[in-house]
């Protein structure tokens, strides 16, 4: 079980550097990504919350700022609820079936794969494909899509699930210790806002910022 965000080509981008990669892909977070990697990471949240106010639906943000990087990170900074594009990827090594977030799953709600457990009832993770994960008994299915009749399943069990869970977090507080090393060298005047933001876009406590920063 891994943290994925959906990775669009950079076309054009210019505000720090990005990794080069494929036009569609996805990203795997954790505290192990180059430089250009972490920077490919924040380009991406910040972008799924790149939308202008609209004050007409109740959007009472203030205005987009004029320069370019402050009018690109309005959208990161002002949001309440962040949105980052992917989820968890399960991969089953023994049958190669890998159960993938739908499109418009948001890797902010990845805790909710713990209403799986307590048996809340199946979870939805998106659409195209439409992946579920439901508890039967004592077993975990993650269904790939459930909109196939003869859709691929995963089986696995509650406790193997909760272990899986525990490492996602790890893998996350790990990836956001190296990204709020990133904010400060990248975007210095904007560390503390933008590596908070990260955090709650991960349902993360803020990690504390070194002595003398």
């Amino acid at each position: 079980m891994q943290p994925v965000l959906e990775i669009y080509a950079p076309d054009g981008f210019a505000l720090w550097p990005v990794a080069e990669g494929e036009p569609f892909r996805y990203l795997t977070l954790s505290g192990e990504l180059t430089t250009a990697e972490v920077g490919t990471a924040v380009m991406r949240i910040a972008q799924c919350n790149d939308i202008d106010p609209d004050p007409y639906v109740g959007d009472d943000r203030p205005p987009r700022p004029v320069d370019p990087l402050g009018s690109f990170l309005h959208g990161l900074l002002t949001f309440d609820n962040l949105f980052a594009a992917g989820g968890l990827r399960v991969t089953d090594s023994s049958t190669g079936i890998t159960f993938l977030p739908g499109c418009c799953n948001g890797l902010e709600d990845w805790r909710e794969w713990c209403t799986v457990i307590d048996g809340s009832g199946p979870i939805s993770f998106g659409h195209d494909p439409d992946p579920v994960a439901e508890l039967v008994g004592d077993t975990v299915r993650l269904i790939v899509d459930i909109e196939q009749s003869d859709s691929p399943v995963i089986e696995l069990s509650v406790m193997e699930l909760r272990r899986m869970l525990d490492g996602v977090e790890r893998t996350l507080v790990d990836f956001l210790a190296l990204a709020a090393d990133w904010v400060r060298n990248h975007l210095p005047d904007q560390a503390v806002p933008v590596t908070a933001a990260l955090a709650r876009v991960l349902a993360l406590p803020m990690p504390a910022v070194p002595s003398g920063r």
